[in-house]
């Protein structure tokens, strides 16, 4: 239970005062700390005398202190409502790339690194994870490259890597595309949507503006009757960031030239290593079976779907539209009519259960169960009251912003966790999908007392408009499900170093954690307690749900069961398709990571492979069929995830699924509010955050080796 007043928590909340003017020079300021105090470790330590107390600590310190600030220097370019706040972001996260890069190529830290390491000191476990950790990253910053042109040419490709990687998502961010549409092309998009679009004037007088923003392009792709619609938004959302096509070419010539130079066969071999999976071979092979289990699967699904595709038009009197194809811009509608005519499942109907902040308190109230911990939300009145600076304002960085302060329950004792803020809806310039950012990570000052984390959900659900709050479909309630228990993950983390906190662990597991949460969004008394119909939060939206219910008795408060039965029996519905998806997804990534020879990767057309395997893989017809060949869209220009550390690394969204549907069906799935268990769960896994080997956390908490039988038997493939 959250405490019954408000308390003051131990430690200011960060503030986010930055101007386009401050922002590089604060950053500059943090750069010349850091590069003055590896200076005077240097200066001061001989190889011979190096030890981790007066070498590698010290540094960790730095690394610590620093990031209080750059986490959020770097953050601007994601939310900040101003431009020229988030170009200053944007140049901030280049400086620290650049000195980071400089860092990691030092070989007179690293010789003093290495002698630190080569005194087999007797160092606690997460110190001497740290040692060996540091030392490691210097080799594979190229520090095993004799000084010359081949490691000048190394630390030339890692900073023209950074500066890729930043202005590849700066385009996705900034992205500001759209297409007019007539209502009658936009037949079927539910009104909710249609009340928040532009107006049109001038040539575009009786248009709506659709943007490709999640709130606009999602539902018109699963509502819009018009396949011309369809196929025109999808293939221009494809084309939104046509910008990134060199940028994203270039990025993986330059990795797999780094990794070659380093001696590795590809960069994947070089990314691979340090994961759990080991080696790309293990990759391949896991992806490899899966495709072939699935293929029956998705080949079934297709035909039922493509089967509904043709009962559709013919009962509209649209027999001319058979074409006998089941396009990628069909997926979505006809998925969507699917579960209404063989589920009975109104996905509008059952948003109206989930308003977004009755979903996110509910959300919270679980996490408290589970977790022994208490949310309190940070009111305007207390706000200022907390703040270092005494505004209100300074605390969160726009005006939607919610803040929490997280505690421990009275059972875990009462203390302070740390803070949680939600920045829920779109904006012009903000980061387009949903995540977790940290803003300041928890470690251990050197003074010895607990420095407490601040993390951030950054999401883009519908805005809320004058008749209806923000409603929630039921894959956006698991998708902020999923993006809070990232957030949950880097509250509860407790480690002695900022490196290893929160979600800082390897990337083939590091979204096991949430998915395994998604399973409370489809557990009937879960579904129940996230539950409350929008008509019941006000008389004003009453009134509102009784101008479209003809008549209707008002809605129960909680979802209804049957409604309820309904939505868990589509769980499985066209898994294999979405699976499929996803592998396309992977099989691209390790293709374009794992070439061969260099030659045979800069021959490499990335468009073409990247549709070419969509066609061959999902299932699904792509313009490709109409003649319009593999280059009508560049899909890989959209993915950022590619570009922002999931190169090499998408299969761990697969792969941790093994870890995460083996933790909840041994252990939650017959009481997924178990606290006794949640709290386990919390201080074995989520807890140690990177501080130890991933499996060793996964092992304590199982009692055993994981097993891949509840992934496959979720996915009907035991």
């Amino acid at each position: 239970m959250a405490p019954a007043a408000f308390k003051k928590p131990p430690q200011a909340p960060p503030v986010f005062v930055g101007t386009a003017a401050s922002i590089v020079k604060d950053t500059e300021t943090l750069i010349e700390r850091s590069r003055s105090l590896q200076d005077q470790i240097v200066a001061s330590v001989e190889p011979e005398h190096a030890s981790f107390q007066d070498v590698v600590l010290p540094m960790a310190h730095n690394e610590a202190s620093n990031s209080l600030e750059s986490h959020i220097l770097v953050f601007y370019q994601a939310v900040a409502a101003e431009k020229a706040v988030r170009d200053a972001s944007t140049e901030a996260d280049k400086l620290i790339d650049d000195f980071s890069i400089e860092s990691n190529m030092r070989e007179d830290l690293y010789k003093l690194v290495d002698a630190a390491f080569s005194k087999r000191e007797r160092l606690d476990p997460e110190s001497q994870r740290l040692l060996e950790k540091e030392r490691k990253d210097y080799i594979r910053n190229g520090l095993s490259l004799p000084a010359g042109s081949k490691r000048d040419r190394f630390k030339e490709i890692k900073k023209r890597l950074s500066q890729i990687s930043i202005q590849f998502q700066k385009n996705l961010n900034e992205e500001n595309g759209g297409l007019w549409f007539t209502n009658d092309e936009l037949e079927g998009v539910p009104e909710d949507v249609l009340s928040t679009l532009t107006k049109g004037d001038g040539i575009n007088e009786g248009k709506l503006r659709l943007t490709f923003k999640y709130p606009d392009l999602f539902p018109t792709l699963k509502y819009a009757k018009n396949p011309i619609t369809r196929k025109k938004l999808f293939i221009d959302n494809e084309n939104k960031s046509n910008q990134n096509v060199p940028l994203f070419k270039e990025a993986v010539l330059l990795r797999d030239e780094a990794a070659r130079l380093l001696g590795y066969p590809n960069h994947a071999a070089f990314k691979i290593e340090d994961k759990m999976a080991k080696t790309p071979a293990t990759v391949d092979e896991f992806l490899g079976d899966l495709r072939k289990r699935l293929a029956k699967g998705g080949a079934k699904e297709k035909e039922i779907l493509h089967k509904l595709k043709e009962e559709d038009l013919k009962s509209r009197g649209k027999e001319k539209s058979l074409d006998g194809h089941y396009f990628l811009w069909d997926h979505r509608y006809y998925s969507r009519l699917q579960l209404e005519r063989d589920y009975q499942l109104d996905q509008q109907k059952v948003a109206e259960y989930f308003p977004l902040q009755t979903t996110l308190s509910a959300m919270l109230r679980i996490f408290e169960e589970l977790l022994g911990l208490a949310f309190v939300e940070i009111t305007t009145e207390d706000r200022s009251a907390i703040s270092p600076s005494g505004k209100g304002e300074d605390i969160v960085w726009h005006p939607d912003v919610q803040v929490f302060s997280v505690w421990d329950d009275e059972g875990e004792g009462q203390a302070f966790v740390g803070y949680l803020y939600t920045d829920l809806h779109p904006r012009d310039g903000k980061y387009g999908h949903a995540a977790n950012f940290n803003l300041s990570p928890g470690f251990i000052n050197p003074n010895g007392t607990r420095r407490y984390p601040a993390t951030a959900l950054v999401c883009n659900f519908s805005k809320p408009g004058p008749k209806k709050p923000s409603l929630l479909k039921h894959d956006e309630v698991v998708t902020l499900f999923h993006e809070l228990g990232h957030g949950i993950h880097d509250l509860v983390s407790k480690t002695k170093y900022a490196r290893f906190h929160g979600t800082s662990v390897v990337q083939d597991f590091v979204e096991a954690p949430s998915q395994m949460l998604e399973n409370w969004c489809w557990t009937p008394s879960q579904l129940k307690a996230l539950s409350q119909h929008y008509s019941t939060l006000s008389p004003e939206y009453l009134a509102s749900w009784k101008e479209h219910a003809a008549g209707q008795s008002q809605p129960s408060e909680k979802i209804p069961d049957d409604l309820i039965d309904n939505l868990i029996k589509t769980k499985h519905v066209n898994d294999a398709l979405f699976t499929l998806r996803q592998l396309h997804f992977g099989m691209f990534d390790m293709a374009v990571h794992e070439p061969k020879t260099h030659e045979e990767l800069e021959q490499t057309d990335c468009t073409e492979l990247y549709n070419r395997l969509r066609t061959e893989i999902s299932c699904l017809d792509g313009p490709e069929v109409l003649g319009m060949g593999n280059d009508w869209g560049h899909g890989q220009a959209t993915f950022g995830h590619l570009i922002g550390g999931y190169d090499a690394g998408y299969y761990g969204y697969l792969s941790s699924q093994v870890y995460s549907m083996d933790m909840f069906y041994s252990v939650f799935a017959k009481d997924p509010m178990n606290g006794k268990e949640g709290r386990r769960y919390r201080h074995t896994v989520l807890e140690k955050g990177g501080s130890q080997d991933e499996m060793k956390s996964l092992e304590d908490f199982l009692g055993r080796k994981p097993s891949s039988d509840a992934f496959y038997r979720e996915l009907g493939l035991a």
